[in-house]
C-alpha cells in the first residue's frame, strides 16, 4: 500500500477557491481504480493549514493517479491557492501493512 500525507498551507484570501477545488478533486480521486482513501482535513489550530491523506493499493495505482487528467489539472491549479509549496510524506508499505485499530482506545460498552 502507498501511504501519502500532504500538508498544504493556503492563502487566506483563496480559502473558498481551495475548498471548491479540493472537494471536486477529492471526488474524482476517490473514483480511481486502486484508490483506497483520499480525504482532506482542516487544522483546528491553523485555519490556513490542510492535510490530505491518500492511500493507493500499490505503486502502479499511484502512478496512474499522477498521470490522470484531474491530477494534472490539480498540480497546475494548486499554485494559485497555496502560500508555499506543499510538503509531502510518501511511504510504500509492505504487503499486509495498512490501517489498523488504535489499541490504546477502547469504546465504552465494549
Amino acid at each position: 500500500m502507498i501511504f501519502i500525507v500532504i500538508r498544504i498551507d493556503i492563502r487566506p484570501e483563496k480559502k473558498e477557491d481551495f475548498l471548491a477545488g479540493i472537494v471536486t478533486y477529492s471526488a474524482q480521486v476517490r473514483e480511481e481504480p486502486g484508490n483506497l482513501v483520499f480525504s482532506c482535513f482542516a487544522s483546528v489550530e491553523r485555519p490556513e493549514e490542510y492535510a490530505v491523506i491518500a492511500n493507493y493499493v500499490d505503486q502502479a495505482a499511484g502512478e496512474a493517479h499522477v498521470s490522470s487528467e484531474h491530477a494534472q489539472w490539480f498540480f497546475g491549479w494548486l499554485p494559485s491557492v497555496v502560500a508555499s509549496v506543499p510538503k509531502i510524506v510518501y511511504q510504500e508499505l509492505p504487503d499486509g501493512v495498512g490501517w489498523s485499530e488504535m489499541g490504546e482506545v477502547v469504546l465504552e460498552g465494549s
